[in-house]
């Protein structure tokens, strides 16, 4: 699932479209930053509904090897066991999925040679052999095999891999968060009643999490000349065009929580940004905002701007 600091990302993806766009229409940028997290939420389905895709492609494959002209016994008599796999059964009823396939249209029609080539994979594979041959299933060893398909099939397939990047722009930045969901889903999927199983939810606590996301994407524009102010104070001795973009966004992220979020930690806001900046800004940036963060932090406290509450200490 989403993490605040995925959900910090996403806010700085949605930042940097905004200051990048002649569009300036807050209330708009905020709703793509909200579709933008409900699209990994799509994807998310897209691959339970690709595995749900192999699995049934074997009454396919059965159909095929029953009108081949020259039939062996196990043509004629395949095993199909995996139809009755108790994680897909139990996918096939659970509302959710049933709701989320309409919602977003759900439909490999436009990729038809994909769960075949899957299923091949998987039909080579010891590990569906050994399945089939299994007589003592339970709802672990279904899932397990499922687990199989997800993790060294699909994921391992550059042709998923092609048809999913072309799907979801974010799927390189996304895949990790797709996994997540995936091994929640797994771990969700514990009972033999199927009413009781759930899918993973985008985020830990959405209500909380929209709000967040919201407020920091909505604070650091209200408040983006004042923090430019401040940055650009402790950075005089530096050309303006050799401060790269995203590291300014950063800053100015970690200044809005330092002072308008007081439940957040100092040391979390910093530590967080510190890390976004190792994957998407320069190599030198990490090092770079946490010397200009600190002497802002210091400016703040010194004159009486942070103001943490609860467990979101200064220190």
């Amino acid at each position: 699932m989403l993490n605040r600091r995925h959900l910090r990302v996403k806010v700085l993806q949605a930042l940097y479209a905004y200051h990048q766009s002649d569009q300036k229409e807050v209330q708009a940028h905020e709703k793509l930053m909200l579709q933008n997290i409900d699209r990994v939420y799509e994807m998310y389905i897209w691959m339970l509904s690709l595995i749900d895709e192999v699995i049934q492609f074997s009454a396919n494959d059965a159909q095929e090897r029953a009108n081949k002209h020259i039939r062996t016994a196990e043509d004629l008599n395949p095993n199909l066991k995996i139809l009755e796999n108790r994680f897909i059964t139990s996918l096939h009823v659970n509302k959710e999925y049933i709701a989320a396939l309409k919602k977003y249209k759900i439909s490999w029609d436009f990729e038809p040679e994909l769960a075949k080539s899957l299923f091949i994979i998987l039909k080579n594979s010891d590990e569906y052999k050994a399945y089939l041959e299994k007589t003592d299933d339970t709802l672990q060893t279904d899932k397990d095999i499922i687990k199989f398909i997800f993790k060294k099939v699909i994921l391992k397939s550059t042709l998923a891999e092609q048809v999913f990047e072309d799907k979801f722009i974010s799927w390189p930045v996304d895949k990790d968060v797709l996994q997540a969901l995936i091994a929640k889903t797994f771990k969700n999927f514990s009972y033999d009643e199927p009413q009781q199983n759930k899918l993973a939810e985008v985020t830990g606590n959405w209500t909380e999490d929209r709000e967040f996301i919201v407020d920091l994407f909505k604070r650091s524009i209200r408040h983006n000349d004042e923090y430019q102010e401040l940055i650009g104070q402790k950075t005089q001795n530096w050309e303006p065009e050799r401060i790269a973009m995203m590291d300014t966004l950063l800053m100015k992220m970690a200044i809005t929580e330092f002072i308008d979020f007081p439940s957040v930690p100092v040391k979390v806001t910093i530590n967080e940004y510190l890390e976004i900046a190792k994957e998407f800004s320069t190599p030198k940036s990490n090092s770079f905002i946490n010397g200009i963060l600190d002497k802002i932090l210091a400016d703040l406290k010194e004159e009486n701007r942070i103001r943490k509450t609860g467990r979101g200490l200064i220190e």
